[in-house]
């Protein structure tokens, strides 16, 4: 059955089934947008030359950027979406991208921070998404008023879908 089948069956007014659309339509859009994200990083480290990491790698060397974290924070801070976090700061630490340290007070927490190494793969990431904030903006994809609207619209989701994982339960 497809997915305005399903939609239709359900007792719901014209208009909370155009949401309803229209809602399932952005989920798979943000979905989409991750995956085409990680598909140009890689694309750019590839014409770089840099093939000893993965685009998960390179975003999240980007992500902790100058601070120093916990393998913890990486997920609640938003640093890193994967589930195999620990997988990805081993493989940095091993390729010489990231610094660890177990923390003096907890010794079961390691805190981690880019090397000189890491700080220019966060470089090439910040270069190409200057070049992407340009390029939009040259192009009249996007301007201040609709990225701020596209932020602030994807923000208020967040809270949403946080207020219910953290209230409804």
């Amino acid at each position: 059955m497809s997915l305005h089948a399903q939609i239709d069956r359900t007792e719901m007014s014209a208009s909370a089934r155009g949401f309803m659309l229209s809602y399932l339509e952005t989920l798979t859009l943000v979905e989409r947008l991750h995956r085409l994200l990680l598909d140009v990083i890689k694309d750019e480290f590839e014409r770089l030359g840099i093939l000893e990491l993965n685009a998960v790698q390179a975003l999240l060397l980007f992500n902790i950027g100058d601070n120093e974290v916990t393998a913890g924070e990486l997920k609640s801070r938003g640093y890193y979406q994967g589930s195999n976090v620990s997988y990805n700061l081993k493989k940095l630490v091993e390729m010489g991208y990231m610094h660890h340290q177990r923390c003096e007070i907890d010794r079961r927490s390691v805190r981690v921070r880019l090397t000189e190494n890491g700080r220019r793969i966060r470089d090439v990431v910040a270069r190409l998404f200057a070049s992407h904030a340009e390029g939009l903006m040259e192009r009249g994809v996007l301007d201040h008023d609709g990225i701020d609207l596209i932020c602030g619209s994807l923000k208020r989701v967040e809270r949403y879908w946080t207020d219910q994982i953290r209230y409804i339960y």
